[in-house]
């Protein structure tokens, strides 16, 4: 089981998904952190120690998010952001990838294919 907190362009949708497959899931505006900027909810997520998992590329840049100095961040990038196509992606990346593996990776995942950058060992 993951502790994961979801950027704010995830619903609950992709909520319910995660807690049905066993993970501690928590949403910005579960906690009272809504409206963050970027900077301020990574710091909160690292603090934490929790998975991040969003829609926003700006977390893709390896060199400002090396795998191994966070708990690990999931982007998804589905075709569309529609709520059925974020819905779709992360059901088929939670069947397909256990949540676990992703663990202090960076990881981006669409419909075709999932990248994970592990950390140098």
């Amino acid at each position: 089981m993951l502790a994961i907190k979801l950027d704010e362009n995830l619903g609950k949708t992709a909520q319910g998904i995660l807690r049905d497959a066993g993970h501690k899931v928590e949403r910005p505006s579960d906690e009272g952190i809504s409206g963050y900027s970027d900077e301020k909810l990574w710091k909160f997520v690292c603090q934490e120690g929790l998975f991040f998992i969003t829609l926003d590329t700006d977390f893709s840049d390896i060199r400002r998010f090396p795998p191994g100095s966070h708990s690990g961040i999931l982007i998804l990038r589905p075709a569309n952001q529609s709520r059925e196509a974020v819905r779709s992606l992360l059901s088929k990346l939670v069947k397909e990838c256990p949540m676990e593996t992703l663990k202090d990776c960076l990881t981006v995942a669409d419909e075709h294919h999932t990248r994970i950058r592990r950390p140098k060992t």
